[in-house]
């Protein structure tokens, strides 16, 4: 049946106009959990190691995103270039899975040279969209990847209409951001951060005794310590260490110690000939140890460092184990 548009007066118009957007109401609006994961890094990767690399990382990407997916109720919407476009029924799954994506990725990671290791940026939304199974449109998905784009490396961000979606114990995995200026949206966001690894396995700060400082763990591989704050205009370490006292301070070397992420949790590498103590027990330069939730860290003999699983956490003489003088 076909519908000459041309006679139809404006009253007519107005009303079948109106018919058409009920009926694309009912028919294709949905309200679903949407994720963009991204590849960080990838121009560089690119430039270094060409295109056949570069192409081939960003298939691992998606292949991983793929297999993570398998059984659930998400999938894939589409793919384009370093991104990964994924839609799922509920705010629950998208993180149980898009977690268990992360988790694969650093088994994945630990078959190739550290060079070739992939890291990806995730972020999700709760928003209403436009689908007819295959197609998912509309402002919802350009704001996910506008979140996506500003998560750090490893990271998983959520919206506020994602957070209120979660159960209680997904909400104490959480952590506000704070307000987030998104590109191209007039007001910032209010936006949350999602631990996805074991937060026993994976602690997300550190707790200096000394000066009552609690600083997040920054997602990424390997996390630098130490007393140097810049060199040559650059930050000189991730997690710069200072002590009241500045003659105390410079027993703490310029870099003392680095924390590498592994499928199975955090290792502590020390990088300094001054002294390194975890949980008691020396460890020389060069030497590494596992790190979890709890473990107290002793450098030179004048700085306290506990790791915490959680940021409401907060320091006793209870649970520092060491005597701070």
């Amino acid at each position: 049946m076909s519908f000459n548009f041309e006679s139809l007066n404006l009253t007519e118009i107005i009303r079948l106009q109106n018919q058409l957007s009920a009926l694309l109401a009912r028919r294709f609006k949905k309200t679903h959990a949407l994720a963009f994961s991204d590849v960080t890094g990838s121009t560089a990767y690119f430039a270094r190691f060409g295109n056949e690399a570069g192409r081939g990382l960003q298939q691992r990407h998606v292949d991983l995103i793929a297999t993570s997916l398998e059984g659930s109720s998400g999938r894939i919407v589409d793919t384009v270039g370093d991104g990964v476009f994924v839609c799922f029924p509920d705010v629950e799954t998208a993180l149980e899975i898009l977690g268990r994506f992360q988790t694969i990725r650093l088994q994945e990671n630990d078959h190739f040279p550290q060079e070739h290791h992939m890291t990806t940026r995730i972020g999700i939304h709760w928003g209403t969209v436009l689908t007819d199974g295959v197609i998912v449109t509309g402002d919802p998905v350009n704001l996910c990847a506008k979140l996506a784009a500003t998560a750090q490396p490893s990271e998983i961000r959520i919206t506020k209409p994602a957070f209120l979606e979660l159960t209680l114990q997904r909400r104490l995995r959480c952590r506000p951001i704070g307000p987030v200026k998104l590109a191209g949206v007039n007001e910032p966001m209010d936006i949350f951060g999602f631990c996805w690894a074991d937060p026993v396995r994976f602690p997300v700060a550190v707790l200096i005794a000394e000066t009552g400082e609690q600083l997040p763990l920054p997602p990424q591989p390997v996390i630098t310590f130490g007393r140097l704050r810049e060199m040559n205009g650059t930050r000189a370490n991730d997690i710069v260490l200072t002590h009241k006292d500045p003659s105390r301070a410079q027993h703490i070397s310029r870099w003392h110690f680095e924390i590498r992420r592994t499928p199975e949790g955090l290792i502590l590498r020390s990088v300094s000939t001054q002294p390194t103590e975890v949980n008691g027990k020396t460890i020389c330069k060069g030497e590494e140890t596992s790190i979890s939730a709890g473990t107290v860290v002793r450098l030179a003999d004048v700085l306290t460092l506990r790791f915490i699983a959680d940021s409401s956490d907060q320091a006793s003489e209870d649970n520092v184990v060491t005597t701070v003088t």
